[in-house]
């Protein structure tokens, strides 16, 4: 039976540099979204502004449509509730 050189319990010989470890997960962040307030605000500053302009919006905004499926409607039948 031979044994290797290096004991199996030295997780930590398999893992990169901090450098290579911290730009995987500045990577991971942007991948899932994730983002510090610096970024958020250095992302703003090159931004371009909203308009100032009224005729760039919209004088009337339509309402959304309140949809209310069976399965509510029972529950606040049951709960004596009204849903019209």
């Amino acid at each position: 039976m031979t044994t290797s050189s290096r004991p199996s319990y030295l997780v930590f010989d398999e893992l990169g540099t901090p450098a290579e470890m911290a730009a995987d997960g500045r990577e991971t962040g942007r991948n899932l979204g994730l983002e510090g307030p610096l970024e958020r605000a250095a992302r703003a500053a090159v931004a371009t502004p909203p308009s100032l302009r009224y005729d760039d919006y919209p004088a009337e905004v339509g309402k959304r449509e309140i949809r209310i499926s069976d399965a509510a409607a029972r529950i606040a039948n049951a709960l004596h509730l009204h849903l019209d």
